[in-house]
């Protein structure tokens, strides 16, 4: 699976380790997480983000 990364702030979104905090399991594609999800660290949304 491929990692994405925020052009706002840099965080990177590893599938493998997912998002546990924010209701994102380990092993869950990026075009799987929920519309609503948004980057744990700056709070854009996933339009933000890119493959890396």
């Amino acid at each position: 699976m491929k990692k994405y990364v925020c052009t706002v702030c840099g965080w990177v979104y590893d599938p493998e380790q997912g998002d546990p905090d924010n209701g994102v399991k380990p092993g869950t594609a990026f075009e799987d997480i929920p519309e609503d999800w948004v980057c744990p660290e700056c709070g854009v949304d996933k339009s933000m983000f890119e493959e890396q």
